[in-house]
């Protein structure tokens, strides 16, 4: 079994000072998966992927990407691994040409196999016609891809990406995930942390992630089972206010902020019920819509649960 997985992640646990960064994750990510990890600022998403970069080791816990140890010989790993961080890392002077070509040499790609490489992945990104421009003229997305080929120069197994798309536009990040879901047939596997649902939707699985620990881990059509089976949308006025008496009410189980609406699950009574209960305490609201749970949903019903369950 092992031998099928791209990563192995069993009690890992990171500290700095006083703060528990990652606290006991285990994981299993089979070969030619992407995988999503998702979770608020802070969950230790980052951490998690500077731990499988083999940047720092953990305090605990064993590690292993593409069946090398990451604690024993973290040097093992390097060549095997590709890692795409935040913020954009490209050298913005050189041209898009030059950088392929300065981490094909770190990488030690062998000079003959570099052309054939470059073209293909210019080609697949469609950042040929820009072969020759600055890094820091292209636009965010295109700075994106160009990060994409550098990590893939060296034809990594796995290839880790945290929250590649951060701050790019919507057009941009939808071509850059069709990029990415190609790469899984070419025995690539991706471990892809991301702030927007959306994407996270695109994944094989996902772990959802919470105060440094694996709240679920699942498919993401499975993983709306944690959301209540019955939640109602409704826009109201004033909002917040709104949300706050809401959670005062003994037949109201949860409200949730969504965008400029409320998501609200009753204990008992249906919309008729909290259409009544909001106007008998004056707020001006929209009829409530029954609406199918969504990943969202279920995040935030794990994310209460957790905290109940240390408060």
């Amino acid at each position: 079994m092992a031998a099928e997985l791209a990563i192995l992640a069993e009690g890992v646990r990171k500290r700095f000072g006083d703060v528990v960064a990652v606290d006991g994750v285990s994981l299993a990510i089979p070969r030619g998966e992407i995988f999503g990890l998702v979770g608020p600022d802070g969950a230790g998403k980052t951490t998690m992927m500077r731990l499988l970069a083999a940047l720092f080791p953990p305090d605990e816990g064993i590690l292993r990407v593409a069946g090398h140890d990451i604690v024993r010989d973290p040097e093992s790993v390097r060549p095997r691994l590709g890692y795409l961080s935040q913020r954009f890392s490209m050298y913005g002077e050189l041209t898009v040409a030059e950088n392929i070509a300065f981490f094909a040499e770190m990488f030690g790609v062998p000079r003959a196999a570099r052309r054939e490489r470059e073209a293909e992945l210019l080609q697949m990104t469609r950042l040929a016609p820009f072969r020759d421009r600055r890094a820091q003229d292209l636009s965010g997305g295109m700075k994106q891809k160009l990060a994409l080929i550098c990590t893939l120069i060296h034809r990594p197994e796995v290839i880790l990406l945290d929250e590649p798309t951060t701050g790019v536009d919507p057009v941009s990040r939808r071509e850059f995930w069709k990029l990415l879901a190609d790469l899984p047939s070419a025995g690539i596997t991706l471990l892809v942390s991301t702030p927007y649902l959306d994407e996270a939707e695109r994944c094989h699985r996902l772990g959802f992630m919470a105060q440094g620990r694996l709240l679920a881990v699942d498919t993401p059509q499975a993983l709306k089972q944690y959301a209540p089976a019955v939640i109602y949308r409704v826009r109201v006025e004033p909002l917040r206010a709104a949300r706050d008496f809401l959670r005062g009410r003994p037949e109201v189980e949860g409200a949730e902020l969504f965008g400029d609406r409320l998501h609200v699950s009753l204990r008992e009574g249906d919309g008729k019920a909290l259409a009544a209960l909001l106007a008998g305490a004056g707020f001006t609201a929209s009829p409530p819509e029954r609406v199918a749970p969504s990943l969202e949903d279920a995040f935030v019903a794990l994310t209460r649960a957790q905290e109940a369950a240390h408060a």
